[in-house]
């Protein structure tokens, strides 16, 4: 069965869109290696990987690797958050050390503790947009963005009603101070490359 099939026979049947459904016909496209996907309000989006958005990526998975076991550790794993068809793919999460899998295998949002994006130029407006409101909404206690295109970071903290209530933005090079929050480390940025 194709993926218009799929859809022709879910709008017939009546069923209302779900998430699984969604990723299902994800998995049926031949999306080109190199491709983020995820699912932001319903729609589906696609970001390439570049080489300074894994290198970031890296630097931030390495710098959590000091403190944190590599389980507790993710890059683009689909996690289900409030709200209408969002399946985030995020760039790092970080979960709590008592987290379980759900019956369908997957992590489930109120245990995650942060959450970095790498911006890319695609889909920068979701980044600063709709799925900081989400993670706010989630009550992801620490949600960072790091933009290569401008060379700054913006960290997001103390959710409540959908709003982060505390926010920090500086340069690359300027540590990004965790000490405070559930993470409980310094990130380093010098190294982070611009595009």
């Amino acid at each position: 069965m194709t993926v218009l099939e799929d859809r022709i026979e879910m709008a017939d049947s009546g069923d209302e869109l779900t998430l699984d459904a969604m990723f299902e016909w994800l998995d049926k496209m031949p999306i080109p290696e190199g491709y983020k996907t995820e699912i932001v309000g319903g729609q589906i989006c696609m970001s390439p990987q570049r080489r300074t958005h894994w290198q970031i990526t890296f630097d931030i998975l390495d710098q959590l690797r000091s403190r944190y076991p590599r389980k507790r550790l993710m890059s683009d794993v689909r996690i289900d958050y409030p709200g209408r068809l969002n399946g985030f793919a995020t760039d790092v999460t970080l979960i709590a050390e008592d987290a379980q899998l759900d019956d369908k295998g997957r992590w489930h949002y109120k245990d995650v503790e942060f959450v970095a994006e790498v911006i890319s130029k695609d889909t920068a407006a979701n980044d600063y947009g709709p799925k900081k409101t989400t993670y706010a909404l989630a009550d992801v206690p620490v949600y960072l963005l790091v933009d290569p295109y401008t060379g700054k970071w913006h960290l997001h903290t103390l959710p409540k009603d959908g709003e982060y209530r505390g926010e920090v933005s500086l340069d690359f090079g300027d540590d990004i101070d965790l000490t405070g929050t559930v993470v409980g480390l310094v990130l380093k940025t010098d190294e982070f490359p611009r595009d």
